[in-house]
């Protein structure tokens, strides 16, 4: 089973693509075996969402300094952080859900754990998406469904 998680903030503009992505595969409909799921802002609950899959598909926004737009693919272990010691719930995020889900789960962690970040334009506070990163969305949606033997739409 693959498990795909939009991560990010519904009111922060740009930084809610990872669970509009989501919806927006939903509607475009998933082949069986694949799990969706809206990791919101709270990295715990990612851990919780990654259960028996054999990979993993992490999405978020990120300001990196690239054109907004930009979409990132980036191996799992490569942006992976260890839950630090004195760390709260707060600041636990995608990237320690990621340490902890392969320290809880051992041999059950996905093979492969792949994340997309999408290079953010507005990350104020509003709902929407700013359309530079709106187009983004759609490409990526795309990209995922091909990969998981979906249907892909016509953007």
């Amino acid at each position: 089973m693959t498990v795909i998680i939009g991560c990010g903030n519904l009111l922060r503009s740009d930084d809610g693509v990872g669970p509009m992505l989501i919806r927006k595969l939903w509607e475009l409909g998933v082949p069986s075996g694949v799990r969706l799921a809206d990791g919101g802002t709270a990295g715990m609950d990612v851990t919780f969402q990654i259960g028996d899959a054999e990979e993993l598909i992490l999405v978020d926004a990120c300001q990196s300094g690239a054109e907004p737009g930009t979409i990132f693919e980036l191996p799992g272990e490569e942006v992976e952080t260890p839950p630090l010691k004195d760390v709260n719930l707060h600041d636990f995020r995608w990237e320690n859900a990621i340490a902890l889900g392969r320290w809880l789960l051992k041999s059950r962690f996905p093979k492969k754990v792949t994340v997309f970040l999408i290079e953010a334009e507005n990350l104020s506070y509003g709902f929407g998406l700013s359309s530079t990163v709106e187009e983004a969305l759609d490409r990526l949606a795309n990209e995922l469904l091909q990969r998981v033997g979906g249907k892909v739409s016509e953007v």
